[in-house]
This record gives structure tokens, C-alpha cells and sequence, in this order.
């Protein structure tokens, strides 16, 4: 059966499904092997639960003509995805980068839904299995698609461009983020550019922020839509940001006062502005939409625990976003300040070093209370009053539990792995 004879069938379908906890009537369901399961094994539990078709890739569990057998699953999913991009054939604006991409898609989608029926990529679905999903999830409706591409080893990017073919991009930073796979941070910049690489090859344009040496060199001689704080001759000129603790952005004759907290939010914002402003989005309506955007899942949140004020940030963390949240905290005009920060994972052998280096950094500038949590923030532990380390989060736990966080600023912010977004049980409990 070739991708078209399979697409057919899946336009026939209300949704792609890979599982079957989640299967709705009319699906249609793609057995993918993971690593501690094979769900072909679900192949006849999805039909029965209302799947209209299901791809296998292994014969003992065909069913009957609803089944579909193919070589491999997953490239099967990537090939239908590719040619259901092809078929609709609407614009696609693509991001990567170290930090930042997924508050930007939402931004970028908030902004653009103000004019068009867009679709983006939920959560942080954005690698070989998460965009050809989130390409599948178009419809003839969708006017405009966004999909968030994440990497952290070469080729990538490239793979997942060739899979969505991008007409637009936008790198939000090159970052110390999965040093271990990219191999150090010029093989960071070296992965994530693979997305200008196609871009360019196909004559395709790119969003950039001119203020990033970087990118502004890597870009040079693109096609290219650009925004700047310091220059006034691009597309969007930034004339004044201010952040305490909440961006507030001046542009385009308008001032926008957005709820994310800290400095380092801003370009995600100008980046959602400038890409509206590009598809004529009202000034007004940009401004309506970014003001309207409150962050949650542990992004930059900002709750209040009993007589605390917390700035939870725990989503994610490597060496480059935690620095500029803290840059952020320290000069946020609050006193009686406390951060709670926990270990950034898949730095390989920069590991400890990268560590040591925030430690230095913190017993350098700050003057306020500090938790470290995990073992490799443990193994740089220093003698200083105002700090503590543990090694697991359990440790930390304990001392919540005996110890009062009261009439605090807080500032929490670890990897995902650290799930550091526990701590909110114990404090004022």
C-alpha cells in the first residue's frame, strides 16, 4: 500500500492516534515500538476501543482489512506526515532552539490565531514522533501551522525539516543545553543551524533577532524578517523593555505589558511580534493577545504559597537559562529573596563544571538565601552562610519539613528530572 493509498484512508479519520489509552472513536491508530513496549500488541484493543484503521508493522497481529501493514511503523508515520504537509499545503513556520521554544510557540500561536485558524504543536511534542503528530493534526481548516522542533544530537533538525518542510523559521538562542549530545556548545550551534541550512537551501525565510551576533552573521545573505532593540532599520524596532517582574515591551506605537516574569522572555515576545506584525496582524490585536497569554506548566509562573511569592520555573533548566534567571532575580527590586535550584542534566563531561560555575556565580552576586539540589550542585558544595546543599531532593524534603519558608520571594528552577516543582507541597503546609 503506498503513503497516498494510506493517506486516503486516514482522511477518512477524525485523528491520529499512537495510544490506545487515548484512542476516540474514528481514530486512526500507528503501533510504535518503544523501549519497554511494542504496541502492536494493541493493534485489535484500538479497533475495539474505535479505531477506523491501525498500522502495524508486524504480520502475527493483523486483523482484517482494517489493519494495515506496513515495514516500519514509525517512517511510516513520518511519510504520512510529509505527505499530509505537502497536501495541504499551507504555510509552516518552524522553531528551535536552546530555550525559550516553547513559550514562543504559544506566543507565535496566540498572536496569529487573532487573524488566522492556526494549529501548533501541543506541549513540548517536538521531536521525530511529536512532529509528525502535531503535522497530522492539521486540517483543510488550518490556515497557518507551528511546529516546535527540539534536538539534542546532530542531524536532527534536518530530519524534522525534511518531515515538515518549513516555509519560516526562528531560532530562539544557541544555549548550554544537551551539551552531552550535541558534543559542547559549538556543536549546538552547529545542530540547531541545520534548520537555516534548509531554510536557505529552499529559498525559504527566516525570522531573526539582529541583536544575536550570532545569528545575525549566520543569516547574513537569507531572506530574512528581522527585529532589533538596538537597530531601527528592521522590520520591528524594539524601543524599550523593562521587566519587575513582568515584561513590558514598547513597539509599533503600543506598549504591551505581558505576565512573563524576567528579562530573558522578552525576545520570545518580540519574536511573537515581529512573525504577527509580518502577517498582518493588527497592531492592536498583537498587543491583545500577548497581554492575554498567562504562562503555566511550571514555566515562569508566578503563585503565591501562604506569605510567599514564587517564581516557579521548573520546567526545565541548563546552565544558559539558569543563568539568566537568576541575572533576572538578583536585580529584581524585592527583599527577603530565597532561590530553590536544582540540577541541570545531559551536560556530560561539562557536567560538574558547569555546576561549580553557577555556585561561583550565586556566591559572587548574591546576599539572599540559596538551595542546591542534587548531586552534582552537592559535589560543588561551599562554605557560605547563606548556603545549602542536598543531595537528593529528598534530603531537601526533610529540611522543608522542619524548616518554615515564610515572607519569601522565591525563585525555583531545575530539570525536568528534578521535578523541583514538589518543594510547592511543603512550603507553608
Amino acid at each position: 500500500m503506498t503513503i497516498q493509498n494510506i493517506h486516503d484512508l486516514f482522511l477518512k479519520c477524525s485523528k491520529v492516534s499512537i495510544d490506545t489509552r487515548k484512542i476516540e472513536a474514528n481514530s486512526f491508530f500507528v503501533a510504535i515500538k518503544g523501549e519497554r513496549f511494542d504496541a502492536n500488541t494493541f493493534a485489535k484493543e484500538a479497533l475495539e476501543k474505535g479505531a477506523s484503521y491501525v498500522v502495524i508493522d508486524n504480520a502475527d497481529y493483523y486483523i482484517d482489512e482494517r489493519t494495515i501493514l506496513v515495514n516500519d511503523s514509525l517512517e511510516t508515520l513520518q511519510k504520512l506526515a510529509r505527505f499530509h504537509r505537502q497536501f495541504l499545503n499551507l504555510p509552516v513556520i518552524a522553531l528551535t532552539g536552546s530555550n525559550g521554544k516553547t513559550t514562543t510557540k504559544e506566543l507565535i500561536n496566540v498572536v496569529l490565531s487573532k487573524k488566522f485558524n492556526t494549529k501548533a504543536t501541543v506541549g513540548n511534542l517536538n521531536n521525530h514522533i511529536g512532529v509528525p503528530l502535531t503535522l497530522l493534526s492539521f486540517t483543510a481548516e488550518t490556515k497557518i501551522g507551528i511546529v516546535e522542533m527540539g534536538a539534542n544530537h546532530q542531524k536532527e533538525i534536518e530530519f524534522l525539516c525534511e518531515i515538515a518542510q518549513p516555509d519560516y523559521g526562528y531560532i530562539t538562542n544557541f544555549g548550554k543545553a544537551h551539551l552531552e549530545g550535541f558534543g559542547g556548545v559549538e556543536g549546538v550551534i552547529k545542530g540547531k543551524s541545520e534548520m537555516y541550512a534548509y531554510l536557505q537551501a529552499n529559498n525559504k525565510s527566516v525570522f531573526v533577532n539582529l541583536d544575536d551576533k550570532i545569528q545575525n552573521e549566520k543569516t547574513e545573505h537569507f531572506n530574512r524578517i528581522t527585529f532589533s532593540q538596538k537597530n531601527k532599520s528592521v522590520n520591528v524596532f524594539i524601543d524599550g523593555v523593562e521587566a519587575n517582574p513582568f515584561v513590558k515591551i514598547r513597539t509599533l506605537g503600543v506598549e504591551i505589558n505581558s505576565h512573563l516574569i524576567g528579562l530573558y522572555n522578552a525576545n520570545n515576545i518580540n519574536a511573537a511580534i515581529t512573525i504577527g506584525n509580518h502577517f498582518n496582524v493588527a497592531t492592536t490585536d498583537i498587543k491583545a493577545a500577548i497581554e492575554s497569554y498567562i504562562p503555566e506548566n511550571n514555566r515562569s509562573q508566578l503563585l503565591t504559597k501562604g506569605s510567599n511569592e514564587i517564581i516557579l520555573d521548573a520546567y526545565n533548566a541548563n546552565p544558559s537559562s539558569m543563568i539568566v534567571a537568576l541575572e533576572n532575580f538578583i536585580q529584581l527590586d524585592k527583599i527577603n529573596k530565597c532561590v530553590i535550584i536544582g540540577d541541570m542534566y545531559e551536560l556530560g563531561e561539562e557536567s560538574l563544571a558547569e555546576h561549580k560555575a553557577i555556585v561561583n556565580f550565586l556566591n559572587k552576586n548574591s546576599d539572599f538565601e540559596c538551595h542546591f539540589v542534587g548531586k552534582d550542585f552537592f559535589a560543588n558544595s561551599i562554605q557560605n552562610q547563606n548556603f545549602h546543599f542536598y543531595n537528593t531532593f529528598e534530603d531537601f524534603a526533610k529540611y522543608l519539613s522542619s524548616s518554615k519558608l515564610e515572607d519569601k520571594t522565591i525563585l525555583i528552577k531545575g530539570s525536568r528530572g528534578m521535578a523541583l516543582e514538589r518543594t510547592l507541597e511543603y512550603i507553608n503546609n
